[in-house]
């Protein structure tokens, strides 16, 4: 499985350089354009990711109250801050609030590529003990809500009567059903489903989450199954009443 990496940067052609170099490496890469959306993918599953690349200077939260919040949730993601601050004291407080490595801007590539592979071998992930394991990360059939859906024979049943899913439709529920609890965002879902860049202007998913709020919600104007977390990503789950639904910016 390829390491998973959040690089948190509010300048897009520097983000963008980021996430192309990082992927040619073999990484898969998420961004983030503000601190408040950051913080929000970190609260909801910060153990979706394997390596942390933080820039300080953001819009909405800094990223030193991002590193000192992610480190009240999770001390084991490692962190490099990536900042044009370069005073001692920046790189001083860097640390203090949980930073594993600090790199000033302008840097060299093949430095930032050298530390992230030290970090990541150096603080290889572990899936917490928390974590629900109720399915694995294959999923075969699963019921939920008024469903039963087999992926193996493409039979899916709404109160038990057939319904018809396209394939496409058919990989997004797998999708979500084998990420059950996990805030995905719209990139990963175009890079994993669709298969194309997660940089693309679509509004397929949202069209697609909408035609499964159909067939599967009762009240598709307030999901229980599909959520969209604002600013974040879609969020599935199978028994709402044993979730906590009170997840932050969470929208119909």
């Amino acid at each position: 499985m390829k390491p998973r990496i959040l690089v948190v940067e509010d300048e897009t052609h520097l983000a963008q350089g980021l996430k192309y170099n990082l992927e040619a490496e073999g990484y898969k890469v998420s961004l983030a354009d503000t601190g408040t959306t950051a913080l929000r993918l970190l609260e909801n599953d910060s153990h979706a990711y394997d390596l942390l690349i933080l820039d300080l200077m953001l819009p909405g939260v800094s990223g030193y109250t991002i590193c000192e919040k992610l480190r009240s949730i999770d001390d084991t993601l490692p962190v490099l801050i990536l900042s044009a601050r370069s005073l001692s004291e920046d790189r001083t407080r860097g640390f203090d609030v949980g930073a594993n490595q600090y790199l000033t801007k302008p840097f060299d590539l093949d430095e930032l590529l050298a530390r992230v592979r030290n970090l990541l071998r150096l603080h290889p992930r572990k899936e917490p003990s928390h974590k629900n394991k109720t399915l694995s990360s294959k999923v075969d059939q699963i019921r939920f809500g008024r469903a039963s859906v087999n992926f193996e024979t493409y039979q899916v049943t709404v109160e038990g009567r057939d319904v018809k899913l396209t394939h496409k439709e058919l990989s997004l529920l797998r999708y979500f059903v084998e990420n059950q609890g996990r805030v995905i965002s719209r990139q990963e879902l175009l890079t994993e489903v669709w298969d194309v860049s997660g940089e693309m202007q679509t509004r397929s998913v949202d069209q697609f989450l909408l035609r499964l709020r159909k067939t599967f919600e009762v009240d598709p104007a307030n999901p229980k199954h599909f959520l969209t977390i604002r600013d974040a990503g879609y969020r599935f789950i199978a028994n709402p009443a044993e979730s906590d639904q009170s997840t932050p910016g969470l929208d119909p």
